[in-house]
């Protein structure tokens, strides 16, 4: 297995960079997706956590100094993390800024849905820019989308630690570890969840439901819950960035589903199965493209797929304001277009239809439905 080197530097650099000068810019991800990373390189070349500039909310003593509003000196960026744990962390950073701003820039990061946690205070609308930052991609880790590199994010993830470290063993460990986190932190953090235990077998359920329409109804059955709780915990995991669901896209023509989402992880070397796990790196990598497009140019973004009331399915589709811009079908090996791209190509107003695999070669146009292989596709596209 070929090493790569940690890529340099991270596909948002430029984007933060601009908009500090005249907002904040909140930065929001899983844990170790590498924000703190991120943001200490802004600071300095070789910065590190002990940086006057860098306060986090997990140190008692950066804690206190918040809390009276007791920021370092001299510094033109400052950067604040895992503030959002703080109940009152708007009404504390609108303060911050309001009074600063002209000084200071500001750039906040948090494992968790940043724009979900406004746990009162005042609104933040107007004074700041929202950012998604994903794990590895191809293209991030490798500009010729080599089939290899394809490989070594298909075995080891996107999340730094374990992409550059190459290693199963570590791997396992890392998993383990990030799943506890979330648990038994990120939960007693911002939840109030009792049922520990029930979310452990949750998590240790749900990398079997990728790939599938997520039946609810299933997983409350699963664990003796009302279905309202069970809906309850998986959206608690979305909003702490451990996975994400995607709902169906409907259209005139076809008996789509209307309901069930599909779910997949932020981390896919999770997933066992080889074949699911493809699709959910195809998956992130879809959400990191849509995620891209909303964040910096203020399109409206959404990834849905394709399911109709016969059993036929494309599996994703990316809409842009509204309008579905191309779809994308996962195959291991397939060289013909499935069944299911063509009987939508023909039913849908989507124009563009890709079908992906994991191989090196081969790129034929089959009744308006592209075979290629993915790493042509973040290619062409210029995926982030």
């Amino acid at each position: 297995m070929p090493t790569f080197p940690a890529p340099r530097p991270r596909y948002l650099r430029q984007a933060v960079l601009a908009d500090l000068p005249a907002k904040m810019v909140f930065v929001g991800g899983p844990r170790q997706v590498g924000k703190t990373t991120f943001a200490l390189g802004l600071l300095a070349t070789g910065a590190d956590e002990s940086h006057p500039a860098y306060l986090t909310w997990d140190d008692p003593h950066d804690r206190e100094n918040l809390l009276k509003a007791d920021l370092p000196s001299g510094q033109r960026l400052i950067l604040l993390d895992e503030v959002h744990k703080f109940a009152r962390w708007r009404n504390l950073v609108k303060g911050f800024y309001d009074k600063r701003k002209t000084r200071v820039s500001f750039l906040i990061t948090g494992s968790a849905r940043l724009d979900y946690y406004r746990k009162g205070g005042d609104s933040l609308q107007g004074r700041y820019h929202y950012y998604r930052m994903h794990p590895f991609s191809l293209r991030e880790v490798d500009s010729e989308c080599r089939p290899s590199a394809l490989e070594h994010l298909m075995k080891f993830g996107g999340f730094p630690e374990p992409f550059l470290r190459a290693n199963e063993r570590e791997l396992r460990r890392w998993q383990r570890e990030c799943r506890e986190r979330v648990v038994h932190e990120d939960l007693r953090d911002l939840e109030h969840v009792r049922e520990i235990s029930m979310i452990e077998l949750l998590l240790s359920h749900l990398p079997r439901c990728v790939g599938s329409p997520l039946s609810v109804k299933s997983l409350s059955l699963l664990l003796q819950v009302a279905y309202e709780t069970a809906e309850r915990w998986v959206s608690i995991l979305e909003r702490l960035y451990f996975c994400f669901r995607i709902a169906p896209f409907g259209s005139p023509r076809i008996r789509a589903v209307k309901k069930e989402k599909k779910l997949y992880f932020w981390d896919w070397s999770q997933v066992p199965a080889d074949g699911p796990r493809f699709e959910n790196l195809v998956a992130c990598q879809m959400l990191k493209y849509c995620h891209w497009k909303e964040d910096t140019e203020g399109f409206s973004m959404e990834l849905r797929y394709l399911r109709d009331t016969d059993g036929r399915e494309v599996d994703f589709v990316v809409l842009k304001d509204g309008e579905p811009e191309f779809a994308v079908e996962c195959k291991t090996g397939e060289d013909r277009p499935s069944a299911a791209a063509d009987y939508f190509r023909r039913r849908t107003p989507i124009a563009l239809f890709y079908q992906v695999h994991r191989g090196a070669d081969g790129d034929r146009d089959r009744g308006d439905v592209r075979l290629l292989p993915l790493t042509r596709l973040c290619r062409e596209l210029e995926l982030p």
